[in-house]
């Protein structure tokens, strides 16, 4: 069997169908319920313009989602993935579908009520997820374009969390306590050297991507060579970067809810020392 069976119509972008592997499957597409009606066949080699959602609660999800949100944003939304999935070698988590579109629809509400929310992780999400930021910005400009609505570039940030989230298989709510806990540590780094690390600073790029590295050895548990020369160093050279470099991991442990390879405070150190020398001789 290489053909998609209509079971139910639920508007002009998204059908039910009897899929030839997957049984009863959700798909979207661009018209691809125009002048559809039950039991019509659809070849499975259209599907390369469409997408199908085979797990059973996405579907649930999706199907209860539908009916509440405007088709043009369904269309638009769908054709936002489309170019996110081209622009990544990466699949995506099906998921995405549900979450974008509830997201975007749900933001669009927000705007028309003037309700604005602050995003305090637009710098960190920048710096850490460029494609997905990238993948978020032409969202906002084809909702711009499409339904005359700017979502303004906070929300960039927001939608790329969602994007990275479908990228890495990560809950949402995950996403965004690392983006809360990375801002939190740049916090803690800036309060103690009373200095404001300019945002679009190469020290402040380096350190992100250390932090966000950090997290991810530390989330697998990966262990850090011991450089015991180099600890003891660190220590002896730059005591306060180094006591700094502790409090660091401290937090990441306690917020981590796991055990931190004492290695890790040598290596954060020298970025610290780092941004310390730049304080020090005036940013």
């Amino acid at each position: 069997m290489s053909s998609l069976q209509v079971a139910k119509v639920l508007n002009n972008n998204v059908i039910i169908a009897k899929h030839p592997q997957h049984d009863e499957v959700v798909i979207i597409g661009k018209g691809i319920g125009f002048n559809r009606k039950s039991k019509d066949m659809i070849p499975v080699s259209a599907a390369e313009k469409m997408f199908i959602l085979t797990k059973p609660e996405e579907q649930e999800q999706y199907k209860q989602l539908v009916p509440y949100i405007d088709e043009n944003l369904i269309e638009a939304v769908n054709d936002i993935i489309m170019h996110a999935v081209k622009s990544t070698q990466s699949p995506l988590n099906e998921h995405i579908h549900i979450a974008l579109t509830d997201h975007i629809a749900f933001a669009i509400k927000r705007h028309a009520q003037g309700l604005y929310i602050h995003n305090p992780f637009i710098y960190e999400t920048r710096e850490l997820y460029p494609e997905e930021y990238a993948m978020a910005d032409y969202a906002v400009r084809v909702i711009h374009e499409r339904l005359g609505v700017d979502l303004g570039q906070e929300e960039i940030g927001f939608i790329a969390l969602h994007f990275h989230s479908a990228l890495t298989n990560q809950h949402i709510s995950e996403v965004r306590k690392n983006s809360e806990l990375i801002s939190d540590l740049v916090s803690t780094v800036e309060q103690q050297l009373e200095y404001e690390i300019p945002r679009d600073s190469l020290d402040y790029s380096r350190l992100l991507t250390h932090l966000r590295f950090a997290m991810e050895r530390i989330r697998r548990g990966d262990e850090v060579e011991e450089t015991s020369s180099l600890d003891g160093l660190m220590k002896r050279e730059y005591p306060e970067m180094y006591s700094l470099a502790w409090k660091l991991i401290k937090i990441m442990e306690k917020r981590l809810r796991k055990a931190v390879y004492p290695a890790e405070a040598g290596y954060l150190t020298i970025h610290l020392q780092r941004l310390n020398q730049r304080k020090e001789q005036g940013g």
